[in-house]
């Protein structure tokens, strides 16, 4: 069985667990700058590319809000790109589940803060530990614990 974890944002990844062999594959989110000040915003279209060959399998995408201190229009930005992903997935009629932070951290045990989640996913994937190693991998980590909490915890009615 196969399940997606989507860690939404600039800086967030989308993977690819599979329970057969307890692999994980890991794609950071794809962006493209665009316009005169080459601002990064998630690529649509190469999403698509990445979702294509399992479009099939469930999704798990982490529920986001906005936060203490972020200015308007990054947050404008970071909601614009969630609602780019929950196209796709609606395009694709992929059966996909939205899980808060905290509900899926505290399943999954995962510790506090970035690198909480880059070691959990270390421990999980041991064989593909090299995926979480440096700081600004927790968006790697954090999509990968997403996609496993989906096969060991989401839908309610079963995968």
């Amino acid at each position: 069985m196969k399940c997606w974890g989507i860690d939404p944002g600039l800086n967030g990844a989308l993977a690819l667990y599979d329970s057969d062999n307890h692999s994980i594959e890991v794609f950071d989110m794809p962006t493209l700058e665009v316009g005169k000040k080459q601002k990064r915003q998630i690529a649509a279209v190469l999403i698509c590319d990445i979702l294509m060959n399992d479009s099939n399998c469930p999704v798990i995408v982490e529920r986001v809000s906005a936060m203490p201190g972020q200015g308007v229009t990054s947050m404008f930005n970071f909601g614009m790109g969630y609602g780019i992903i929950l196209g796709i997935l609606a395009s694709y009629q992929c059966r996909h589940e939205i899980v808060s932070p905290v509900t899926w951290r505290k399943n999954l045990k995962v510790g506090p803060g970035k690198d909480g989640s880059r070691a959990e996913a270390v421990r999980l994937f041991p064989a593909q530990s090299e995926k979480f190693s440096r700081k600004k991998d927790d968006g790697r980590a954090d999509a990968s614990l997403l996609a496993y909490w989906g096969y060991k915890f989401g839908f309610k009615d079963g995968l």
